[in-house]
């Protein structure tokens, strides 16, 4: 069947006009070989100019215009005969046969082209082109989706409107709402911190949740060892503070796994990188693997963090922080969408955010393109006033799930020894924001935030 898809295609192209329209933008000459090249020129030659389907007999003239051997237009005339009379073939099926061939020719036709730049025989391409080349080739596809029309997708989008999303949910009341019951898939998520406030504790208990609702997820590192993020996730899942882990006894530690384990308990992946060695092709090459030798598929991805990793595109040497950043958040986000899924991370706010207790898009670390790029970014700020209280505030910075006006300041608590956090009572939201009078930032006549002066905070 393979070798004869060539031929089912041009009878497809000069019999059904459906097939025509919605293959022929995915179809290349140098797929075609000898005289079926030759039929598919005329064909798409007739489709473009006269925006209608040829008749056999109208191949039969325009291929006496054609210039090749003989032998060659002799086998092409009987080609025409051949595929004059429709094929039975199922279209639909016709279309996965024919994306399957035209994915091969194209990876065969990537496999010559880097010989070719490797024996220096394309002066145009260099080596660093082999590895895009090879993976258009890998993404050919025949993608129907064309746009959406306003008036006739009407339903379908009234569908999607009351079609409840999936998501992964938080445990902590407020972030729910302020997302709307948790994150999507194809996201990228944020929380902006400084050293020592809780971006790990954070995305560990965060992580916790999810497998104890029956999630799998991958958990990767660029700073801390696996086990000390295995360390964190015992903390919280035993509800044992962390500096007592290496006191409890063998036997008790098993039991304390075995009970976890009899849960709805999904599948947890911990996996570290050396600090900027890493980038979204090796986190690529991470998930296949996973789910070839553990047959293991995440439901989210927690990346800790984002200003460690390395871009797969940009160069450290020979671009500024913001074009690094910046290329590294878009390649997350579209690891995100490309498996469907959410991914959460951190980044570290600027100098200034540290002595700063409104914090702002503007603080973000070493590029403003990363909250450009995030779909939720909020950030987390403790003060001894907090500490205290075992309190940390959350403050959205942006938010396209939610209005983000709503739920613009709450605090949660938080239990650095176990690892935790959890919901306060509502009297808690009320008082700490009375007792700290924080207003937002005015804008200046520039348009820019100012800065608020407040110091002895940490962010």
């Amino acid at each position: 069947m393979k070798n004869e898809i060539p031929t089912h295609i041009l009878n497809h192209l000069l019999n059904n006009e459906d097939f025509c329209r919605r293959v022929v933008p995915y179809l290349k000459k140098e797929y075609f070989e000898g005289e079926h090249t030759i039929v598919f020129d005329l064909i798409t030659d007739f489709v473009r100019d006269h925006n209608k389907l040829p008749t056999s007999r109208v191949l039969e003239i325009e291929i006496k215009k054609v210039s090749a051997p003989d032998e060659t237009l002799t086998r092409a005339y009987d080609l025409i005969q051949e595929i004059s009379v429709k094929s039975d073939i199922d279209t639909e099926y016709l279309i996965t046969e024919s994306e399957k061939w035209c994915r091969d020719k194209a990876i065969y036709g990537a496999i010559m082209n880097s010989i070719q730049i490797i024996d220096g025989k394309n002066e145009e391409q260099t080596e660093g082109a082999i590895p895009e080349i090879l993976q258009e080739a890998l993404g050919v596809s025949f993608d129907q989706a064309i746009g959406h029309d306003y008036i006739n997708d009407a339903d379908s989008r009234f569908d999607f409107y009351n079609n409840e999303e999936e998501k992964i949910p938080f445990d902590l009341d407020l972030f729910n709402k302020m997302t709307k019951g948790g994150l999507p898939n194809k996201t990228l998520n944020i929380a902006l911190a400084g050293t020592g406030v809780g971006k790990s504790l954070f995305m560990c208990h965060m992580g916790a949740n999810a497998i104890s609702e029956g999630k799998n997820v991958l958990y990767i590192t660029m700073e801390m060892a696996e086990e000390r993020i295995a360390e964190r996730i015992d903390a919280n899942l035993m509800d044992i503070p962390i500096q007592q882990l290496s006191e409890l006894p063998k036997n008790v530690f098993d039991e304390k796994i075995k009970k976890i384990a009899k849960g709805s308990i999904g599948k947890l992946i911990v996996k570290q990188y050396p600090t900027g060695a890493a980038h979204v092709g090796h986190f690529r090459a991470l998930l296949n693997e996973l789910k070839l030798k553990k047959n293991f598929t995440p439901d989210m991805i927690f990346i800790d963090y984002l200003n460690i990793c390395s871009s797969a595109r940009v160069k450290n040497t020979s671009a500024n922080s913001y074009t690094i950043i910046k290329s590294i958040a878009e390649e997350l986000r579209g690891l995100a969408v490309e498996f469907d899924l959410p991914i959460m991370s951190a980044t570290q706010t600027t100098r200034s955010g540290f002595g700063n207790t409104d914090v702002g898009l503007e603080d973000t670390s070493e590029s403003f393109g990363l909250p450009a790029t995030a779909d939720l970014m909020f950030a987390l700020i403790s003060t001894e006033e907090l500490e205290g209280l075992n309190q940390i505030m959350v403050k959205q910075l942006k938010n396209r799930y939610n209005d983000p006006t709503k739920y613009k300041r709450f605090v949660v608590g938080i239990d650095r020894a176990k690892m935790k956090l959890y919901d306060v009572e509502e009297s808690a939201q009320d008082n700490i924001m009375q007792d700290m009078a924080i207003p937002d930032k005015p804008i200046n006549s520039f348009g820019n935030n100012e800065k608020s002066d407040f110091s002895g905070f940490t962010i």
